[in-house]
């Protein structure tokens, strides 16, 4: 894992530590892709984060997966907490930006990032989420981002 080109604001970066930290809490994220006409598309997603990789799951097909086919050169923002700090005309905030490339999950590798999924989002009903899996676990496609850079920033105060 490296860091991208320097941050403008220096005094905001946080460590690669603290970053990981932000991909795991996080909620969501934002998956950037472009197509082969160029157009950039950027999709929200829920995702987990193993063995130092990010993990997301899709439909067996779509405009991700057509971009991702075309170029598997991916970026992916999460934002951690935030806060609107109105009277400032600012906010404080916590986001991690990943330059990676995604490929598919595969056989063990899939499953074992399907149930990182269930942990993560449904950990109370893991019993039902490996059924579920079990299922329906053929209809779905999981994907694997690596970290190839990876930057974080905070704004505190």
């Amino acid at each position: 894992m490296t860091m991208p080109r320097e941050m403008r604001r220096k005094d905001r970066a946080i460590g690669p530590d603290e970053a990981l930290r932000i991909l795991r809490e996080g909620v969501f994220g934002v998956l950037s892709t472009v197509s082969a006409q160029g157009q950039p598309y950027g999709a929200p997603l829920h995702y987990c984060l193993l063995d130092g990789a990010i993990y997301f799951h899709c439909a067996p097909e779509g405009r991700k997966l057509d971009n991702l086919a075309h170029d598997p050169r991916v970026s992916f923002c999460v934002v951690g907490s935030h806060q609107v700090l109105p009277e400032q005309f600012s906010t404080r905030y916590e986001s991690v930006v990943v330059q990676g490339r995604a490929s598919e999950a595969i056989g063990v590798e899939k499953h074992r990032a399907l149930e990182g999924l269930i942990d993560k989002y449904s950990a109370q009903f893991r019993t039902q989420g490996l059924d579920y899996i079990a299922k329906l676990g053929h209809k779905t496609r999981v994907f694997k981002i690596s970290l190839d850079a990876v930057s974080g920033k905070r704004r505190a105060a």
